[in-house]
């Protein structure tokens, strides 16, 4: 295909369907998000269920993480050579074959296989629910509001799984926060009879990139798990890391060298498209630690139960709905900046306020602030940098465009939650040798001067990781100040425009 045939085939095309588009889009990147977090509330009755030890509990979150950032690009692309609805429809089922797979196992061997599988199909579908936006719904207010929706299912949604993960794990069974899926799944296969789809790109998958980077990504992770289990002069930890290091960097090479990369250096090359991906990998890193340590926070040591901590996070859900509605709205007449950098702020400032917990805390005058604060400025940075993420894509290049925003996201959440687990158990273990199993041990023994001293030792490690976490917003914060300098959408003012941008004289028409 020529390039002049090109920019006119793959122009945005006006999906008869609009609203019925968006819920399917949105219900799947819902579902998605929802996975994660419906797990992560569950975490404590998956431990004592299939007894998993407390060094491999952090996997059942991880397995996930790792397979979907590290296939996510290969999924984008997938979605752009073989057809985005079709390889959208595969990595559904996929999704849901594995919640199938994860629900019926009788161990946490099993369950962390299936969990990877589940990441595999979120790979698939996260990248290509995206990349449709750009294929249903022309570029300005449509496409925005599109955007917007989506922005909001990823932070409501990962709040909300952790509510409805806690009524699956208390009246019914732990098992069920992964058969839930299914239905959601086969509901949202249903509809993609709405969706459009969009001509396909030439060229062919880069698996072996795929697999550097997969790997290289899983033995990163695992080499900072180890190191804080082991040592960091463990001759495994170091081989670990020094095997990432290679596999990372053949990455990068066969990107740059390759003939059909899947992720197209080119796309890093506009500043702000490369600030945004480094700003979403941050905060990543801070929101997956946030959930999983506030949730073994409030169960271990406020001892609330599923359907508790699940409603306590409420807040949480209500301060990201706000401000993605808001942010939706605002993007289109301020600058990216504008949005995310005092968001940044204030999201290390509710972390901040969260380092200040201790096992006496008050819900309602500690924690439920401090979560709405953090939400608060999470919300008005999502949207603007999912926009900015994708922004000015050449067609061709969109479903890895979308590939890297989960990437940057699902990677710098595992790697994060790998080194502030680490981080939070050495700052257990200082205040008491370990301090996860001296807790279970006082819980077996009713033991109460134990189980109190366990559940300072605990606080302390959890704080620490949320100072941390303050920490990368604070860098999240200081990239967005030094790297993006976007202004108002084209839309908004007059100037140049992006090259997929349709002029206002002949704006993009409903196709036939």
């Amino acid at each position: 295909m020529h390039a002049a045939e090109q920019t006119t085939t793959d122009a945005p095309r006006r999906t008869r369907h609009p609203v019925a588009a968006l819920l399917v889009i949105a219900a799947a990147e819902l579902m998605v998000v929802l996975d994660a977090t419906l797990v992560n509330i569950a975490l404590p009755s998956i431990q004592a269920g299939l007894d998993v030890p407390a060094g491999d509990l952090a996997w059942i979150v991880n397995a996930y993480a790792v397979a979907f950032g590290g296939l996510m690009l290969l999924g984008g692309r997938a979605g752009d050579l073989f057809g985005r609805r079709r390889m959208f429809r595969a990595g559904i089922v996929v999704f849901v074959l594995a919640s199938v797979l994860g629900g019926a196992a009788p161990g946490p061997d099993l369950l962390i296989i299936s969990r990877v599988l589940q990441g595999v199909g979120a790979a698939i579908a996260a990248p290509t629910a995206l990349s449709l936006i750009t294929t249903n719904f022309p570029e300005g207010r449509e496409r925005n509001r599109a955007m917007g929706t989506y922005a909001a299912m990823a932070g409501v949604g990962s709040t909300l799984g952790l509510v409805v993960g806690g009524l699956l794990t208390e009246y019914l069974d732990w098992r069920w926060v992964l058969f839930v899926n299914v239905p959601v799944g086969l509901c949202v296969l249903a509809g993609t009879v709405v969706l459009s789809e969009a001509d396909r790109a030439d060229g062919r998958l880069d698996l072996p990139g795929a697999a550097a980077g997969t790997a290289g990504l899983l033995t990163l992770t695992y080499a900072i798990t180890r190191g804080g289990q082991e040592g960091w002069t463990d001759p495994a930890t170091g081989m670990c890391l020094a095997v990432a290091a290679v596999l990372l960097t053949a990455f990068v090479l066969r990107q740059a060298r390759g003939a059909h990369p899947m992720l197209p250096l080119r796309v890093l090359r506009e500043r702000n498209r490369a600030g945004t991906y480094t700003v979403l990998l941050l905060v990543g890193v801070g929101m997956f630690s946030t959930f999983y340590f506030l949730t073994l926070y409030m169960q271990h040591v406020l001892g609330y139960g599923a359907v508790r901590t699940g409603l306590a996070y409420l807040p949480f859900s209500a301060g990201i709905g706000i401000m993605a509605a808001a942010g939706s709205r605002l993007v289109t007449r301020l600058a990216p900046r504008t949005l995310v950098a005092p968001g940044l702020a204030v999201a290390a400032a509710g972390m901040l306020w969260m380092s200040t917990l201790t096992p006496q805390s008050v819900y309602t005058t500690t924690l439920m602030p401090a979560m709405f604060l953090t939400a608060l400025g999470l919300g008005s940075a999502f949207v603007p940098l999912t926009l900015g993420a994708v922004r000015g894509v050449a067609p061709d290049d969109a479903g890895s465009a979308s590939g890297l925003l989960n990437t940057a996201q699902q990677g710098g959440g595992a790697l994060g939650l790998a080194t502030l687990a680490t981080l939070a158990a050495a700052a257990s273990d200082d205040r008491l040798p370990f301090a996860d199993r001296a807790y279970f041990d006082a819980l077996a023994t009713g033991d109460p001067a134990s189980l109190a001293d366990a559940r300072e030792a605990l606080t302390h490690g959890y704080t620490t990781a949320f100072t941390a976490a303050a920490a990368v917003f604070g860098a999240a914060l200081l990239v967005t100040l030094a790297v993006i300098n976007a202004k108002a959408p084209a839309s908004a003012r007059p100037g140049p425009r992006d090259l997929t941008t349709p002029p206002p004289e002949a704006p993009a028409r409903p196709t036939a």
